[in-house]
């Protein structure tokens, strides 16, 4: 479905700031994968996500989409085939629309818009239901301005626009990073369950080691742009944090220097 095939990107080459990000990427996902991706600071998770939306070009290698090269696209041709949750839930949603006005937008994307009105009342029942899964109340605010919502409801709201028209791939960028664990822990419930009823193919980056365990069928690791390990479904089951922790330092030569990852 996904296949990266040995890409290369390098930032600022030639100056005193120049970072080689990723280093050679391989990596191929199934129909129907969900895939964590774990990695200390500057291993290439989310340049990898931003490489595969279509943020900025590669400079070498190639990313196909279902056998075809999308390598040559910009992230607006991008688009309609991906669905992106960021780090940010204030990113990804328009804070001065409404709850409805936003779904409708999300329902639109990658189709021609013409001069039909903005939501139908078969739109808006649509959007009741699928809120109601959400079990945050919103489906009976549909006219609030998304910019009144808490981050939590704010974050699920984005995962809903982003799975609305069933994309060929979903990317996660750290999206429950800024929120608390309770509200994090729905959140991810959420993406399991999205992912799941909607047959979804996923790439999640996350900095907590717990959660790549335990969500998705495959966990790959990143060091310094490379992937040093490709973990199955079975394999982790048997694994523990403490067993990550010991696989990167035999794979990467060193310890793990993210913070955040250890403390999570």
């Amino acid at each position: 479905m996904l296949e990266i095939r040995n890409i290369y990107k390098t930032f600022n080459p030639g100056t005193i700031n120049e970072k080689h990000a990723l280093n050679g990427v391989n990596l191929t996902l199934k129909d129907g994968d969900f895939v964590t991706v774990i990695g200390g600071n500057g291993a290439g998770k989310s340049t990898m996500l931003n490489a595969v939306a279509g943020v900025w070009p590669v400079d070498s290698g190639m990313i196909l989409v279902d056998g075809v090269d999308i390598s040559g696209l910009s992230e607006h041709q991008r688009a309609p085939m991906l669905g992106r949750v960021f780090q940010d839930p204030m990113t990804g949603t328009a804070a001065n629309m409404t709850i409805e006005e936003n779904l409708a937008l999300a329902e639109r994307r990658g189709k021609s818009r013409g001069l039909r009105r903005g939501v139908t009342r078969a739109s808006r029942e649509r959007y009741h239901e699928l809120l109601k899964m959400l079990d945050l109340g919103l489906e009976d605010r549909l006219t609030v301005r998304v910019g009144l919502l808490s981050g939590g409801q704010r974050q699920a709201l984005t995962l809903l626009m982003a799975t609305l028209e069933k994309p060929k791939l979903l990317l996660l960028d750290e999206h429950t990073a800024a929120l608390d664990p309770k509200t994090a822990h729905k959140v991810l419930h959420l993406t399991r369950r999205l992912v799941r009823d909607n047959g979804l193919t996923a790439l999640m980056v996350t900095h907590n080691m717990k959660d790549a365990l335990h969500y998705g069928n495959r966990t790959i690791m990143m060091h310094e742009g490379q992937i040093l390990a490709d973990i199955d479904s079975q394999a982790k089951t048997q694994l523990k944090v403490d067993d990550l922790l010991r696989l990167f330092e035999r794979n990467s030569g060193s310890a793990l220097d993210n913070d955040r990852m250890l403390l999570g």
